[in-house]
């Protein structure tokens, strides 16, 4: 008993510490209480928070269903009471998610789920105008800092959790599990998040409620494919300024992002080249008219390539001795291991950063391969990520799931976004956009329903 009292006192000096590295207290009026609220936050620079208003302000004109949201939120107040951490990319759309979930009542903190995702502007407006604690700086570190802006935003002791990659929920199993208990559930954002969260059900390790929003449809099909598709290219494009006219592009990963990325490749005339390891997802894209080759065969051809499998080490050591010289090569999955880049360093005679989110890795052999965004994902290292009216429906499911879980008690597992959600945030969408659809007949309703009628 003694020992396990040392390592409470221990575990809770550790917390103290933290709080004291990255606490920054500023006077910040907020809806309902005093001026000379006291906040603690984590941030580059509060004096970038104009910038980032008006940014976020921006987005918000193009996120019609999560303000629909934000309106009766603000009305009913669902999540009085409630607190949520968030571990998510701190962006302007971002940001109109924390603003909704405050405005239905819930006190939030929110860190990165990526050190380069990060826009230091809306963290500052989140922390200023909107009163929002954000614990994130643009291009921290991942082996302290990092990690400590997760136990700041899990200082709160969450009811609820969303996440963006399941670092959060992983350092809640492994570091502070005394935080469990009081968590009702939480929400996954994306696929590299569902996967770990699933392995962890499978183990048994899994020790609170998840709901996949990542698989509900009107994120997967909308976020994934047409989201990950504009964003991977602007990234690229941004990054490296190339025309991707007439160049080999070899897209590793048939899913929905993989399908979006090389849909828009090949609509600004890039000849694209699918590898995958499933045989569906390779049969689909070759229906789809792509070429499909194993990666080896293809890391002879290619002039871009672009990662979307969500594993680690599709772009390895023997890939990279037989490209060609200046290839470039993009990650869009979650985290940044799917390109080894350990390998290449070590193949590499020299590295160096020649544009802002370029490194030049200069091989022995003369030939020089180009890495975009350090191997994270390009779609926010290099540029803005998924505009804003695609993000309008994956948070809308987020705030919507944060509601549903106040009411309902779940089961001990990762589960799917209740359809009734993901048909009113479809539906809320298409209200928002002016579009009308049909209705079944009552007579088509009663056909669809029996099995007795036929031909």
């Amino acid at each position: 008993m003694a020992g396990r009292t040392g390592e409470v006192e221990t575990d809770a000096l550790q917390t103290e510490k933290r709080r004291a590295r990255i606490r920054r207290s500023v006077l910040v009026p907020r809806e309902g209480e005093p001026e000379g609220t006291i906040m603690d936050f984590d941030i580059a620079d509060p004096e970038l928070s104009t910038a980032g208003k008006h940014r976020i302000l921006w987005a918000e004109r193009n996120m019609p269903v999560l303000a629909l949201i934000r309106d009766r939120f603000a009305e009913e107040r669902p999540l009085a009471g409630e607190r949520i951490a968030c571990c998510l990319h701190v962006t302007s759309e971002t940001a109109n998610l924390m603003r909704t979930l405050q405005a239905g009542g819930a006190e939030v903190r929110l860190c990165a789920s990526n050190p380069l995702s990060t826009q230091d502007d809306t963290a500052a407006s989140l922390v200023v105008d909107f009163g929002v604690p954000v614990f994130a700086r643009h291009g921290e570190d991942t082996e302290t800092t990092y990690y400590e802006h997760i136990n700041a935003a899990l200082d709160l002791c969450p009811t609820i959790t969303i996440d963006d990659g399941a670092d959060l929920v992983s350092t809640l199993h492994s570091k502070r599990q005394e935080l469990i208990p009081g968590l009702k559930a939480g929400m996954e954002e994306t696929t590299t998040g569902v996967i770990r969260l699933r392995a962890m059900a499978a183990d048994g390790a899994l020790r609170y409620p998840m709901i996949a929003v990542n698989d509900a449809y009107t994120k997967h099909l909308f976020d994934n494919y047409y989201g990950t598709g504009q964003s991977t290219i602007d990234g690229l494009l941004r990054a490296t300024n190339v025309l991707l006219a007439g160049r080999q592009v070899v897209v590793c990963g048939y899913g929905n992002c993989g399908r979006g990325v090389a849909q828009r490749a090949r609509g600004m005339g890039a000849l694209v080249i699918v590898c995958e390891v499933d045989p569906l997802r390779a049969l689909q894209a070759a229906m789809d008219g792509y070429r499909v080759m194993p990666l080896a065969r293809a890391a002879a051809i290619g002039d871009v390539f672009v990662t979307v499998t969500g594993d680690r080490s599709v772009l390895d050591a023997a890939h990279f001795e037989v490209m060609k010289d200046g290839a470039i090569l993009a990650n869009s999955g979650h985290f940044d291991v799917e390109i080894n880049l350990k390998a290449l360093q070590q193949m590499a005679a020299e590295v160096h950063r020649t544009r802002p989110a370029v490194e030049e890795y200069h091989l022995r052999d003369g030939r020089k391969l180009y890495v975009l965004g350090e191997g994270r994902l390009v779609n926010l290292a290099a540029a803005e990520g998924h505009p804003a009216s695609v993000m309008d429906m994956s948070f809308a499911n987020q705030a919507l799931c944060s509601e549903y879980v106040v009411s309902h008690e779940l089961p001990l597992d990762v589960t799917k976004v209740p359809d009734e959600i993901d048909e009113q945030v479809a539906a809320l969408k298409l209200q928002a956009m002016g579009i009308e659809i049909d209705e079944l007949t009552a007579e088509q309703k009663q056909y669809l329903g029996s099995w007795k009628m036929g031909t």
